[in-house]
């Protein structure tokens, strides 16, 4: 499990070596509720694919040796000893624009350029509200899933799809 410590950490060496990074997932619902709702497994960065290179190293120096996937130029997860999990979402532009992730299959995600939330009272760069509803779209949506956008819809007014709003079946 990551704690507020670990993300702030893994931010501020990404940032000291020069690799912009901005935060997705569970911890990205977080940032943009303010809080630490939940435990979290990993920590999901949108990261520039030109600077995947100096990220890895970076990690890697960090302790994070140990690749759990490697699904380049989709997406590549890390992990440390201590079983610190890092998801790098790679994407080609900038973080002021935003830019693409390669997806199998030849199909490509945009990320709008990130926003900025909260992680232990940091500000950080995360995805915003609208992407972060739209990386949960296409998938059968856990529990997990359902409260962490219900949160977000809650903090942020982000409008939720159908699957979001209607109650899974058997409540």
């Amino acid at each position: 499990m990551l704690q507020e410590t670990d993300v702030l950490e893994v931010l501020h060496l990404l940032e000291t070596a020069g690799a912009t990074a901005w935060v997705d997932g569970g911890w990205g619902v977080d940032a943009l509720v303010g809080e630490t709702t939940r435990a979290h497994s990993d920590l999901d960065l949108v990261v520039l694919l030109d600077e995947l290179p100096l990220v890895r190293t970076t990690l890697t120096e960090a302790g994070f040796t140990e690749v759990l996937r490697d699904w380049l130029p989709t997406a590549l997860a890390v992990a440390d000893g201590a079983g610190r999990e890092i998801d790098l979402h790679p994407i080609t532009g900038l973080r002021s624009e935003g830019g693409y992730q390669l997806l199998p299959g030849g199909e490509r995600f945009h990320y709008p350029a990130p926003t900025i939330g909260t992680i232990g009272g940091h500000d950080v760069w995360c995805v915003d509200a609208a992407t972060q509803v739209q990386c949960h779209i296409g998938y059968e949506a856990t529990e997990k899933d359902r409260r962490d956008m219900a949160r977000l819809h809650a903090t942020t007014g982000v409008a939720l799809p159908e699957e979001y709003t209607s109650l899974p079946p058997g409540h």
